[in-house]
Order: structure tokens, then sequence, then C-alpha cells
């Protein structure tokens, strides 16, 4: 019995050492070990299960039939442990699952890399929760809609067909439109009168040192003289006669009004020139006698008295642009002894022509501006160079370096021209005075000439308008061409 016993108990265990070291052998060389026992250990083992409880029950009788206990294997004992064919079963188990996992590791490797993705190698953060995956999935979609748009929108920027037929359509468009018509100049010009000019020139350069802006205008034939017309001067009280255009012209538009009465403050008083000064701060003076004083005695305290109330320097300046007055700004309230206003020749011509025509202010307040400059006291400029007969509305300007009159001028036979003459000079040098004189002498003789100013239509029989008494020129059967050759200067 005892050596049934050891036989029965022994050979289990020679197949258990068995297997173990097939199994051993098997991993070293890299083959699938079986997961069922071979069928002689199985019969080893239910035989030495039998024998060990046989045993059991001999020499210990008190103890319940063991064999009965653990013959089924797969029931679990009264005390809740797993019976001994149960954990084996367990074991087997794991080794076929750690076999399979390295039998799957080693065909991973051995397959192919081609098809396999390459591996990140900076790892990206996976949201644990469906709300951060959900979000991560919709920024990378945003952001690939982003760069399709781009490049689409690329690719269609580039060509687009219907872009070069709308550019063409366009361009056919605009060659197929006439040119809009621009609007005449302010000072609407015809064709130079040569030898007046080549008269003033000669004039000048007698003068060195003196530099002058010179602009005539017949407003009737538009012929016209121009040297150094468009030059910037320092504009001294000229300066005076664009403010006055502006004051009329918010009196048309009823923002303002002749009999309103204007304030003299301490800041706006001045000094060099007119008697407002003299009075006592805080007085109130009527606009339309400000104004009178601004032109009549080049009062400067009733010129800033002006400037203030029509909104100050800036506020001017943009309406002196909009008349089309490229050089004519106030930098300075008055008096400007350091000529920081500045205008020129040009710019005067053409205020004194938009006036003469309306289009600046009502003609109403054309006839009040004139009559007011009419009464100027400055009377040694232009003025001087005027026959008998003639009349002038202008404004004068005087500071050490420079020297001005401007003004339209009716003539004796009623013909109109505008004088513009700025003089840079050493300072209070008295030859620009005789300069200014000079200028006004001789473009008086030439728009003076009743065929010069209303030149007769070619083939008319409308008489021109009878020339100034003159006992050489008057028609004579062997000199009757003598007015028309005399007209040639400042025909257009």
């Amino acid at each position: 019995m005892k050596g049934t016993r050891s036989q029965a108990v022994g050979q289990p265990k020679e197949s258990s050492r068995d297997r173990r070291s097939e199994t051993s052998k098997a991993h070293r060389q890299g083959s699938v070990v079986p997961l069922r026992p071979p069928q002689g250990a199985k019969l080893g083992a239910k035989l030495s299960n039998q024998a060990v409880s046989t045993s059991s029950a001999v020499s210990n009788p008190s103890v319940p039939n063991a064999s009965s206990h653990y013959s089924s294997g797969s029931n679990r004992s009264n005390s809740g442990r797993p019976s001994l064919e149960e954990l084996r079963s367990r074991r087997r188990s794991r080794r076929g699952s750690a076999e399979g996992r390295s039998t799957g590791d080693r065909q991973r490797v051995a397959r192919p890399s081609m098809f396999n993705p390459p591996e990140n190698p900076i790892p990206l953060p996976t949201p644990r929760s469906r709300s951060g995956k959900a979000l991560l999935v919709g920024v990378r979609l945003l952001i690939l809609g982003v760069g399709l748009g781009v490049i689409v929108g690329t690719v269609f920027s580039v060509w687009d067909p219907t872009a070069h037929m709308a550019g063409a359509s366009a361009g056919d468009q605009a060659a197929s439109q006439p040119e809009k018509p621009q609007e005449p100049p302010a000072l609407p010009l015809a064709q130079e009168a040569a030898p007046l000019k080549a008269q003033i020139q000669s004039v000048l350069a007698q003068n060195d040192k003196l530099t002058a802006g010179v602009m005539l205008a017949d407003l009737d034939t538009k012929a016209y003289v121009d040297i150094n017309a468009s030059e910037s001067f320092a504009a001294a009280s000229t300066i005076k006669f664009p403010v006055l255009v502006a004051f009329f012209q918010e009196v048309d538009a009823g923002r303002a009004t002749l009999n309103e009465m204007l304030t003299m403050t301490k800041d706006l008083v001045a000094d060099e020139a007119g008697e407002m000064q003299f009075q006592p701060v805080g007085t109130k003076f009527s606009a339309i006698k400000t104004v009178t004083e601004m032109m009549v005695i080049s009062d400067n305290t009733a010129t800033n008295l002006i400037i203030n109330r029509l909104g100050g320097a800036a506020e001017l300046n943009q309406r002196f642009v909009s008349w089309g007055l490229v050089n004519t700004q106030i930098r300075n309230w008055l008096p400007d002894v350091k000529g920081t206003n500045t205008t020129s020749a040009k710019d005067m011509a053409t205020l004194f022509a938009l006036v003469h025509e309306g289009k600046l202010v009502s003609m109403k307040s054309r006839d009040r501006i004139l009559d007011i400059m009419r009464k100027s006291q400055a009377q040694s400029l232009l003025p001087k160079g005027l026959g008998e007969g003639a009349s002038i509305a202008h404004k004068t300007g005087t500071i050490g370096e420079m020297l001005a009159d401007v003004g339209l001028i009716d003539t004796a036979n009623g013909n109109r021209y505008v004088a513009a003459v700025l003089v840079k000079r050493p300072r209070d040098d008295d030859r620009a005075e005789t300069l200014i004189q000079q200028v006004s002498k001789l473009s008086y003789q030439a728009f003076n000439q009743s065929q010069a100013v209303v030149p007769a239509p070619e083939n008319s029989d409308t008489p021109g308008a009878p020339d100034a008494p003159d006992s050489e020129n008057r028609p004579t059967p062997n000199n009757q061409n003598n007015n028309i050759g005399r007209s040639r200067i400042a025909q257009p």
C-alpha cells in the first residue's frame, strides 16, 4: 500500500518536472507551448489525489471524506477556497495569455513597418472627458477649415476670370465715358499782353535788390501780365481784403449783421495803425463801423475784432483755400510786423475777379465791399499812376521789408481791370513805392485804350467806343489804322 502510494505520488511529480523543462526549452526556442497537459499527467494527478485522500482517511478517521472533497476539481471547499484543479486551470490561463501576448508582440515586430503610421515624437495630451475630446476635435476641424479657406482664396485671387472681365469692362466704360468738364478758373485769362510785360520788366531791371510779384488782368478781354505772380509774399495789411470778403459772406448767409455790436477785449487790442486801440477795453463797435475802419485807415484792432468774430485764423484759412487762394494764410494776429501772414499777387487778383463776378458774395454785398475800399486814405501807390477820371477800390500793405497795393480800377473810358503789385525790398527802401507807381501808370495806359479792352469782333460792323482825344491819333485819311495798331498790346 505504501509502495503503491509512493509510486502513484511520484509519477505526477516526474511528469510535472518534465513538463517544466519542456516549457523552458520551448521558451528558449521561441516555440508555442501547448496549453493542455499530456494525458499521462492527468492520470497521474488523479491517482495521486485518490491515494492521498485514502491515506488521510485511514490515518485520521475523524476527518471527513477527503476524496469526495477534492474529487470534483471544480467545486470550492466549504471554507470558500478554490480547488486544486481550479487553481491549475487559472495558472494555465495566465500562461496562455502571457504566451499569446509575447507571440503577438513578436508577430507585430515582424510586420513590415511601411504600413504602420510613424510614432508621434511629441506626446499630445489626451482629454479624459467627453467634452474635452469634443472641444479638441472642434479646434482641429476649425484649423483645418481656416487653412483650406486660405488656400482656396489665394488660388481664386490669383486666377479669377470674372475679375479680369470686370476690370476690362471698367476700363472700357472709363474710356467710353467723356471726361467731366473742369470748372473754369477763378481768374479766366486769354493772351498775355507781351508789350506791356516787356515794359514792366524793363522797369524792374532798373531796380536791383527789389523783387516784385505782378498780376494785371483785364476783366473784359482777359488780357493779362504775370510776373512772379504765384510767388508767396508777406501779406501785411493786404490780408484785410479777404477778411472783409469773408465777413460779407456771413452777412449774405444771415449769420452776421451790419449793426451787430462787437466788444473790444484786451487781447484783441493792436498798435501800429488805427484809432480803436485808444478806446477803453470793453468798448463796443458796430460791425459795419469795424470793417470800415479796417479798410479805410487799416485799423489793426478792428481787423482782430473781425477775425475773432469769424471764428479765428484756422476757420478763415480753410475758407481761403475753398476760394482757390493757394498762398493766402493768416498765421498771426495784426500787426504782423514779421510778415508771417502771406499771400501772392495772383491770389489778390483772383479774389478781385471773384468779387467782381459775384461768385463769392451777392451783388449787393459786392457793391458795399467796393464802396468801402474806394474810401481808402492811402493814395500814394497805385492811385498815383492813374489818369484823370479813373477810380480805384484797393488795399495797401506796408511793413519794413515789404510794400504792396492791390486794387480794382475803373478807367475813364469805363473799362475795368485788376492790379496787384507786391514788392520785397531792403528795409524801408523808398524805391519800392516808385516802382509800384510806375507799374500802375504803364498798366493804366495800356488798359485804358478802348480798342484794347473791348476789341471789335472780326467782320463786324459794330463800331468801337470813341478813342480818347489825341491829336496825334485822330483818324485821318492817311492814318485810319493807328487805333488798331495801338490796341495790339492787350488783344487776346
